[in-house]
């Protein structure tokens, strides 16, 4: 099964409604009307009892906050940019500063120290911070110094540029992803202050491997850490908050976790505004 293209990202939530209004404070704009969830997805996802989704967008990517009417485990307390369920995806943005101060006036909790940074020109040298939406998902403001260059024109929040997930056994989630169809990047070793600073973490040491779909749209970063090292978290069920996931086009439904546990789900084209 080929990976082709990121359509959309998908948020589990207790409180849909309130999470929604975070995303709208950040930039996102409201797709459609909050709706019930499909019994044909809800019997793809195993879940017993159905949900509300509110959907929304930012750029070309759509964004689900999903809320079941059998709600899993909150995210779990004490987990940090290491841990095994970490996963962000990073939202570029054109006035870093101002996008920042608009998630802490919203409820965002840093995980960075001190605000956004900027990493060493040998790892991207973008600008960086790192912080959670009110339920504890994490997420990554990023600001890119040849924007344009890239395609990102404008200001504000622009679109979402990838998702970073933590990974334990690189090789194998790189043996993963490739076999899915995604091509390989060129990896960096981030470390130093910066990035101690950007992670909230000390002594910080990180494998960043970016995994690209042969379409164009959001790519997948594998975070393996070397130093430290995250502890493993008890498996997630699909409608826990801290399971997170990526949504891929395709033409039959599908749901597949990578090595790790991480979720994909396979759907069919996702509709922009009317």
């Amino acid at each position: 099964m080929t990976l082709d293209r990121i359509t959309a990202f998908c948020l589990v939530a207790r409180d849909g409604a309130a999470l929604a209004r975070f995303y709208a404070a950040l930039g996102f704009v409201q797709d459609a009307a909050p709706r019930a969830i499909a019994a044909d997805e809800t019997a793809l996802l195993g879940l017993a009892r159905g949900g509300m989704r509110y959907a929304m967008r930012l750029g070309a990517t759509a964004l689900w906050i999903d809320q079941y009417d059998w709600p899993g485990r909150a995210y779990p307390e004490g987990t940090n940019a290491a841990s095994r369920c970490f996963q962000h995806f990073a939202l570029v943005a054109i006035g870093i500063g101002a996008a920042w101060e608009r998630a802490r006036a919203a409820g965002a909790t840093p995980i960075s120290r001190g605000g956004p940074v900027q990493l060493p020109a040998a790892t991207g040298g973008v600008v960086a911070v790192k912080f959670r939406d009110p339920e504890g998902h994490p997420l990554e403001l990023i600001h890119f110094p040849d924007g344009e260059r890239r395609g990102w024109r404008g200001r504000g929040l622009l679109g979402i540029d990838h998702s970073a997930i933590a990974v334990a056994d690189a090789e194998r989630s790189r043996a993963f992803y490739r076999a899915h169809g995604l091509a390989e990047g060129r990896a960096t070793l981030n470390q130093g202050p910066t990035q101690v600073a950007l992670d909230g973490l000390d002594g910080v040491r990180v494998d960043v491997v970016p995994m690209h779909p042969p379409q164009p749209g959001p790519h997948v970063e594998l975070l393996h850490y070397r130093h430290p090292q995250g502890a493993p978290n008890r498996p997630w069920a699909v409608n826990d908050v801290a399971a997170t996931r990526i949504v891929w086009q395709g033409t039959a439904p599908a749901l597949l976790r990578d090595p790790e546990g991480h979720i994909h789900q396979i759907a069919g084209v996702v509709e922009g505004p009317a």
